[in-house]
């Protein structure tokens, strides 16, 4: 069965996830963060099959999100190493695992917690607005069209009511 892609959607969560494609993906990342660089560390780590793994750092690698590096020649062997757009997808992560630790935990609590070296607290993701810093929630942030969004999409009544409220 063919994927459909999202890629050219005017949206952003679409071509992340049309990027992102699979769970594997994201997981991937994960692992990047926690320090992983080696393929079989990776397979290792996820218990993924090879090709699957070879398919996802392929593609991560195409996208620049980790950047392969030789750490040996004979036969030549590749670290996978978050580049300047791979570690800016943390904030993702981060949001994900905030909200898997307020709705998935069980009562044994969270399973991994993220330390603010800065500040030496253990902390949590929030989203807050750039401009004010104060948290944004569903119920006080309203979607707007973006210089980006297609005038031919954008001139549609039904565009103009999904974005005017």
């Amino acid at each position: 069965m063919r994927r459909t892609s999202f890629a050219n959607w005017p949206c952003s969560i679409a071509r992340t996830m049309d990027l992102l494609g699979d769970w594997w993906t994201p997981l991937v990342l994960r692992e990047a963060f926690y320090g992983i660089k080696r393929f079989d560390a990776f397979q290792r780590e996820l218990g993924i099959a090879r090709n699957t793994l070879t398919d996802r750092l392929r593609r991560l690698v195409d996208e620049g999100l980790l950047e392969k590096r030789a750490y040996q020649h004979d036969p030549v062997r590749y670290d996978y190493v978050l580049t300047e757009k791979g570690r800016d997808f943390f904030g993702v992560l981060a949001a994900m695992n905030s909200w898997g630790d307020r709705w998935l935990s069980g009562e044994e609590g969270a399973p991994v917690v993220f330390h603010h070296d800065r500040c030496g607290h253990d902390s949590h993701a929030e989203v807050v607005c750039a401009a004010c810093k104060e948290p944004m929630t569903a119920a006080d942030t309203s979607p707007r069209l973006g210089p980006g969004y297609p005038p031919r999409l954008a001139e549609r009544p039904d565009v103009q009511e999904r974005f005017s409220r």
